[in-house]
């Protein structure tokens, strides 16, 4: 209890981070349907966010080592508060665009700035609580996130100016907070090609979850409006989708601790091939069975990031590991940058249905490429445990490091 209080002020940061950031996405989704966007526009604005994601991941930790820590989340805070208050300044998809970028760069930057707090205060003894403390709370908010825009009305200006409202706020408890600030961590150098080097068919799993997560997260309203959700239903759809990955982390991650993590991710790239062909061919059968299907495609893709990153640090040394982190993160940053584009050009030519085919075929085709990688080599001979891996920044890795302690080949704890 000492410890989560000691952390409360981060904590209280992240949840209002999560709500106001993580609540734009679906409103912009729905927002532009209202104002006549087009489908590829309204894919734009996600892969706005994602590019905005990516150079907040790499600025940040160099921001932090010029005004410190405080200064720099006051910083990203402030570029996601104006790229909320701005959107009913100038209503085009172009400059919603560029908003988003302002949004991305502000959970990337105000989650660097979190976790190199949070890497610094914990101990050998509090960190297994502390993380998992971190990461009830951002699942919890990103749940909640979710399901904000059932009370908050599309195209509205005042919608916009709440959720800037929230963000402001997650400026009070860190910069009010009377713990010292820490000592800036050095930035990861970005060697994306050492993901690749470790173990390709790791950087192909997080591109393929990349491309599953951000696609439904960002096209998922223009699907639920063309299949006749309500609003209310939309914001449903969604959080069985994040509640279903939330489920999904302890069971999959004894699997992935007991069986050969190739066969983990191949069987669970199978199960959402099948979640995907169930909701393009039920799609209009209800709207239990869309909520369903929803729950069970993030049960079965949400974890493929997390059982990847534990693949690739299965051949990896303890120094490699931050550095792989980011490396990770830049292909999921790369795979989320495209994905929305792509499935709104092909929502818009071939229908909602289309997609979750794209999600499918790139599910299908880590299949082929995990089998192919069986045929090349054995698994990874130091087994490191499974972490369930955030997809918040380039730093995670510091935090999870000393979690992924070696494990006999039994699967009990290496002394």
């Amino acid at each position: 209890m000492r410890m989560i209080i000691s952390f409360s002020a981060l904590f209280l940061s992240v949840i209002l981070m999560q709500l106001a950031t993580g609540g734009v996405g679906p409103l912009d989704a729905l927002s532009g349907i209202m104002l006549g966007f087009s489908t590829a526009q309204i894919g734009m604005l996600g892969s706005a966010h994602f590019l905005g994601f990516f150079i907040g991941c790499w600025w940040a930790p160099r921001l932090m080592g010029t005004v410190g820590h405080s200064r720099a989340f006051a910083a990203f805070t402030a570029a996601g508060s104006i790229g909320l208050m701005a959107h009913f300044l100038i209503v085009d998809p172009i400059a919603w665009a560029v908003m988003r970028v302002a949004s991305g760069l502000c959970v990337a930057g105000c989650y660097t700035v979190i976790e190199a707090w949070l890497q610094s205060k914990v101990t050998n003894e509090t960190r297994g609580r502390a993380m998992g403390t971190y990461r009830i709370v951002d699942m919890g908010a990103s749940l909640a996130a979710q399901m904000v825009i059932s009370v908050l009305e599309p195209a509205s200006y005042v919608s916009y100016n709440l959720l800037a409202i929230i963000c402001c706020a997650a400026l009070l408890p860190l910069t009010l907070t009377k713990a010292s600030q820490p000592e800036t961590p050095s930035a990861p150098r970005l060697r994306p090609m050492l993901a690749v080097q470790k173990s390709p068919l790791a950087a192909a799993g997080v591109v393929v979850a990349a491309l599953s997560s951000a696609s439904f997260r960002m096209i998922g309203p223009v699907y639920g409006t063309q299949v006749g959700l309500e609003v209310t239903q939309i914001a449903w759809f969604l959080s069985a989708f994040v509640l279903g990955g939330a489920l999904a982390q302890y069971p999959v991650g004894w699997l992935a601790d007991k069986y050969d993590r190739r066969w983990v991710l191949i069987w669970l790239s199978a199960a959402a091939v099948l979640a995907c062909g169930t909701t393009v061919v039920m799609g209009a059968a209800g709207t239990t069975l869309v909520m369903l299907n929803a729950g069970f495609f993030g049960l079965v893709s949400f974890p493929i990031f997390s059982v990847s990153s534990a693949h690739a640090n299965d051949f990896a040394t303890s120094e490699e590991r931050v550095e792989l982190s980011a490396a990770l993160m830049f292909f999921y940053a790369l795979g989320a940058i495209a994905a929305p584009v792509f499935a709104s050009n092909l929502i818009g030519w071939y229908g909602p249905g289309a997609l979750f085919v794209m999600i499918a075929v790139g599910h299908a085709a880590l299949i082929l490429f995990g089998l192919s990688r069986m045929r090349v080599r054995s698994s990874g001979g130091n087994i490191t445990r499974y972490v369930y891996a955030p997809r918040t920044s380039f730093t995670i890795g510091r935090l999870m490091g000393r979690q992924r302690e070696k494990r006999n080949d039994n699967g009990t704890d290496a002394p």
